[in-house]
């Protein structure tokens, strides 16, 4: 597939595909004389001399240009009944396959006002995610190297960045995969990034406001419940003032920002974890190793659960959000007290009820944490769907 770059206000500006190129033009938003040139290190030309040119009036479709089979389309996730559908195969059927540079940058593009797809284009131009697994291994290498530089050359400057870096590894790499699952692609990445700070650590501050005005003290069952219901609600709160500024109207969009907002959340949480029992542990044993190990073992402990914690329970609140707010140009206060909206955000309390509680068979193997794990995917694969029928038409979000 050729991948395009254009020029305009003296900014090189892709890499684009045929497809969208055209839509640029047919929008107007480039000229017969605008300069383009195809792949990184092809030559400048007017618009109206490209090879491209010509289909230009000849399309009326997304579909690829160049010459032999067509391969883009086995990049997109399935057809079930006439409407994409998103399976576990799908998550991973890109992760081990090798793309050029050029496909990650195009992720990370998405969400501007050269990138997002008109609803009619939304679904042909929505690839299998791979990036995630690729920040994730960056972020797993900077973790390991920080963890040599601690332990094998006893640089005790790097005990910070090794917290940090190990705390936001997960959440972030998961909360890339919802980026790049939001096919409406009309959320930008500095966005994500600013909900990931901003909203992660608003919603902290909300949850212990929330705190102050309901104590909680030591984690029996209704405790537990009472913590699930001040958590989730101070995240909901963040995820839905998020929803108002950005005006969002798909379902995958309430995910993301659902899971970006929750993911901001857990990383800062997973960190004062990692920090205080570290602090506590040295305090009281006197031993430097055993704090150590202590906030290793914390570290990857909330890493791996945290695929089944905050960033997904919070992105069920997103999408319960989106849904209740339905056709709605805007969403508002009474959406909250819908069933619509109560059948779902019932799923991220219960959940998170169920995982601080005391109940915890086979807690040598994590078996709640697993069991957990798998029934929030199960719920975010369904709501996964559900916005993939909407954008085919399939449904309405209100549905």
């Amino acid at each position: 597939m050729s991948h395009w770059y254009f020029q305009k206000n003296n900014k090189t500006i892709g890499p684009l595909t045929d497809y969208e190129l055209r839509t640029l033009y047919k929008r107007k938003e480039l000229s017969a004389e605008t300069k383009v040139k195809q792949e990184e290190n092809g030559e400048w030309l007017l618009l109206k001399d490209s090879p491209i040119f010509q289909t230009i009036h000849e399309s009326h479709g997304p579909h690829d240009t160049s010459k032999g089979p067509k391969k883009e389309a086995n990049h997109h996730p399935h057809e079930k009944n006439g409407a994409q559908h998103l399976g576990l195969g799908d998550i991973f059927a890109d992760v081990f396959k090798k793309h050029p540079k050029s496909d990650s940058e195009k992720v990370f593009i998405a969400g501007t006002t050269y990138t997002t797809p008109k609803e009619g284009d939304i679904a042909s131009s929505w690839t299998r995610p791979f990036l995630f697994s690729r920040v994730f291994f960056a972020l797993a290498i900077t973790y390991l190297l920080l963890l040599a530089c601690t332990y094998i050359f006893s640089n005790s400057n790097t005990i910070p960045g090794l917290m940090v870096i190990g705390s936001f590894t997960m959440p972030f790499s998961v909360l890339v995969l919802f980026f790049e699952i939001n096919a409406p692609r009309n959320i930008s990445f500095f966005d994500v990034l600013k909900m990931f700070f901003i909203g992660g650590v608003a919603a902290l501050v909300a949850t212990l406001i929330l705190y102050d005005v309901i104590p909680v003290g030591q984690l029996n069952y209704f405790n537990a419940f009472l913590v699930g219901i001040i958590e989730e609600t101070g995240k909901m709160v963040i995820v839905a003032l998020f929803i108002v500024a950005l005006k969002p109207k798909y379902i995958l969009n309430g995910l993301l920002i659902g899971a970006a907002v929750g993911a901001g959340f857990a990383a800062f949480e997973s960190l004062g974890y990692a920090f205080n029992y570290s602090i506590e542990v040295a305090a009281v044993f006197k031993n430097l190793q055993f704090a150590g190990d202590t906030m290793l073992n914390i570290i990857f402990s909330r890493g791996w659960q945290s695929i089944g914690g905050h960033v997904v329970w919070a992105a069920i609140s997103g999408a319960a959000l989106m849904i209740a707010k339905g056709s709605d140009p805007k969403l508002q206060m009474r959406h909250i007290f819908t069933g619509r909206f109560l059948s779902l955000f019932i799923i991220p309390i219960g959940l998170h009820f169920l995982w601080d509680c005391p109940w915890n068979p086979l807690p040598q193997i994590a078996f709640k944490q697993i069991l957990l794990i798998v029934v929030v995917w199960i719920v975010i694969f369904s709501l996964i769907n559900k916005g993939l029928r909407q954008i085919s038409g399939e449904k309405p979000a209100k549905a």
